[in-house]
C-alpha cells in the first residue's frame, strides 16, 4: 500500500507540474472587444 500512494503521489505531481508548464507556455489572446460604461455623477462625492 505505500508504494501505491508514492506511485499516485508523484502522478498527481506531475500533473500539477504538466499543468503549470502549460499555463506558463500558453499564449492566451488578449480581449478584442472594447467596453465602455457610463458611470452617474451621483455616484461621486464633489
Amino acid at each position: 500500500m505505500p508504494r501505491f500512494s508514492v506511485i499516485l503521489l508523484l502522478l498527481i505531481l506531475g500533473g500539477v507540474g504538466a499543468g503549470a508548464v502549460f499555463l506558463a507556455t500558453w499564449d492566451i489572446p488578449a480581449p478584442s472587444q472594447t467596453v465602455e460604461q457610463v458611470l452617474p455623477d451621483d455616484r461621486f462625492e464633489r
